[in-house]
């Protein structure tokens, strides 16, 4: 069946992660996919592309699958994280709106992919009939050939002829869970400034890969402690999270990704990062309740949301809040010597404001190179 020819494709190309979010047209293809390779299931498709960049960054070789509309979700972090850097992107999109579409709301974003594709000189390919299998082949090779994002448009028409619903089990396994939460914390007036949070890092790092944040946090740890592990972002909004969990999942070292609250708020990431819950990621939430790069506008992390607690109902077991440098340092200790295991999430509670450290002065690409050296 068709089915079976792409994943004998992706198999043959030597693909180990498939990161997706599902389209009805292609439900017998994810539940192949899901069988076969290591499945990260996603929320949110921009999420996707920095999971694969993280990935990518950690020498694996994975796939995007989705439905061509998250393409409109992706565009910022394709161009801003993975054509900016030079990552390899193979992209398996189910083209909607353009062969015997019965869902109105699918055509006006769907039918002018292309036109946006060609915009913005991004490759694709055109998959329309079941003989035209080996297209996906070439589509796949030129993305990790070329070290580009290569998006396949599939059309429902490929799929026709193909297997029944059987490959996507109709029982679901019992869902019948106790779930329990004990939480009271205390968001005290903070008293540390992100420069010093960053700062008191540096001893703990070694040769941890760290991802960080866009803006100023990143000129920030370039001030206090460049290294080639510091993958700096230079764009690309809401993606340090999704990408540190890509290096994760692609490597063994310990990965600590410096985030803030405003991108942690904006991402969908946390339950997959749950899910998944890699034994070597620590994310660190400074959280000084605003947009620290954008003018310092407010979040709604300031005096409603507690990142914390987001955590926690996103399933991640091992939370800690600190507020102090001494506290952060001794959650650090406490990682090192072995008694804080598994998926961290430290929600750091800072002042806002920034300090004057200047840009960084290096290149995406040399950031890539060197960062994927050292790892």
């Amino acid at each position: 069946m068709n089915e079976d020819k792409v994943l004998d494709i992706l198999n043959d190309l030597g693909i180990e992660f498939v990161v997706s979010l599902p389209c009805d047209r292609t439900k017998d293809l994810c539940a192949g996919m899901e069988s076969k390779f290591h499945y990260v299931n996603i929320n949110r498709e921009e999420d996707g592309v920095g999971v694969c960049a993280g990935l990518s960054l950690a020498g694996r070789r994975s796939l995007l699958q989705m439905q061509s509309s998250g393409l409109g979700n992706s565009m910022n972090a394709i161009m801003t994280l993975t054509d900016l850097y030079g990552l390899p992107l193979p992209v398996i999109a189910s083209w909607r709106g353009v062969y015997e579409e019965k869902i109105s709301a699918q055509i006006p974003f769907n039918s002018k992919i292309p036109e946006m594709l060609e915009a913005f000189n991004i490759s694709y390919t055109i998959v329309n009939e079941p003989d035209e299998s080996d297209l996906i082949r070439e589509g796949i090779m030129k993305a990790f050939d070329k070290s580009e994002v290569h998006v396949i448009l599939i059309t429902p028409k490929f799929w026709e002829g193909g297997r029944p619903d059987c490959c996507v089990p109709e029982i679901f396994p019992d869902r019948c869970r106790h779930v329990s939460v004990s939480y009271k914390r205390e968001i005290k007036s903070p008293v540390m400034k992100r420069s010093d949070a960053i700062e008191a890092l540096a001893p703990f790092l070694s040769d941890m890969p760290v991802i960080c944040n866009i803006g100023v946090p990143c000129k920030e740890l370039y001030r206090a402690d460049d290294r080639p592990e510091n993958f700096y972002m230079l764009g690309s909004y809401t993606q340090a999270t999704p990408i540190g969990f890509g290096a994760a999942l692609g490597q063994e070292k310990d990965v600590m990704v410096i985030d803030g609250d405003g991108s942690l708020l904006g991402t969908a990431v946390l339950p997959a990062v749950a899910a998944e819950s890699p034994v070597n990621l620590i994310i660190l939430a400074l959280d000084n309740g605003a947009f620290g790069s954008t003018g310092m506008q407010r979040t709604h992390a300031w005096n409603i949301c507690d990142l914390e607690l987001m955590a926690i109902g996103a399933g991640i077991k091992n939370t800690v809040k600190v507020h102090t440098k001494e506290e952060l340092l001794d959650v650090l200790k406490r990682r090192k010597n072995g008694e804080l295991q598994g998926t961290l999430f430290i929600h750091v509670i800072i002042l806002p404001g920034n300090s004057d450290a200047p840009n960084v002065p290096l290149s995406a690409s040399e950031i890539k190179e060197r960062f994927m050296t050292s790892i």
